[in-house]
């Protein structure tokens, strides 16, 4: 009997504790879409920067993040970021890749990232959230151009395969009972300075049982300013407005 009343109590201590260690583990996972215009110039480092006139594209953006109430380790969050337009210019003597481009030229400019990115919850409530904490925006896209009196036949290309530590703070401000809020998520390169990544916006929250989910729209800007970043010299900016949604478990 007694042992029976021991193994109940052991049992019945695990439950709570998985129940307990269940209710302090929330997720979240969301997406925006992004109508961005680009603007931007771009050289092998110690060369004369080509400037592009590039077209309006959407761009893309998800994410997860999991957060706890354990003391001292920060939350984590993973976004990637499709980062990918199109432009043309006419060059005079351009050279970029061993190759030295005369005349009308395309580019393909690839930006995409991922931000890996750790922090805490500083605030959380109805009217007021906060979270400070540090990022890593791991590069991997690439500067491609291509001739069109070859016909691209003549091209070269540049691939980004680094990174940028970054400061990261992300700011709620809600009104209680109806679910609007305000937002601002903000990132800033801690050495490379003229490196940022910022939003701004409304959003609305609806609560269900299991969870629940806001929708959001703003305004967005990428700012890739950088010297001898793999190789290229480059000052490439993507901004534009944005919609989206996340579910929050």
């Amino acid at each position: 009997m007694k042992k029976t009343l021991i193994a109940c109590a052991i049992l019945g201590s695990l439950v709570g504790t998985s129940a307990q260690a269940a209710s302090l583990i929330g997720f979240k996972v969301g997406a925006d879409y992004w109508q961005a215009d680009t603007t931007g110039t771009f050289a092998e480092n110690g060369q004369s920067q080509q400037d592009f006139n590039y077209s309006s594209s959407s761009q893309g953006s998800i994410w997860v993040a999991m957060e706890h109430g354990i003391p001292l380790i920060p939350n984590v969050k993973i976004r990637e970021n499709r980062l990918d337009a199109s432009g043309s210019a006419v060059a005079d003597g351009f050279e970029f890749g061993g190759q030295t481009y005369t005349g009308a030229i395309n580019t393909n400019t690839d930006l995409s990232n991922t931000d890996f990115i750790l922090y805490y919850e500083l605030l959380d409530n109805d009217m007021v959230a906060l979270d400070l904490g540090a990022a890593y925006k791991r590069m991997h896209g690439s500067f491609r151009v291509n001739d069109n009196v070859t016909n691209g036949r003549m091209n070269s290309e540049k691939e980004l395969d680094s990174g940028i530590a970054m400061a990261y703070a992300d700011a709620q401000v809600g009104i209680p009972g109806l679910g609007l809020y305000g937002f601002a998520d903000v990132m800033i390169g801690i050495d490379e300075t003229s490196v940022y990544d910022y939003s701004i916006g409304l959003g609305w929250q609806f609560d269900g049982t299991a969870l629940n989910t806001k929708v959001r729209v703003g305004y967005r800007d990428f700012n890739f300013d950088v010297n001898d970043f793999d190789g290229v010299t480059t000052n490439t900016q993507f901004k534009g407005y944005f919609a989206g949604v996340e579910l929050v478990f």
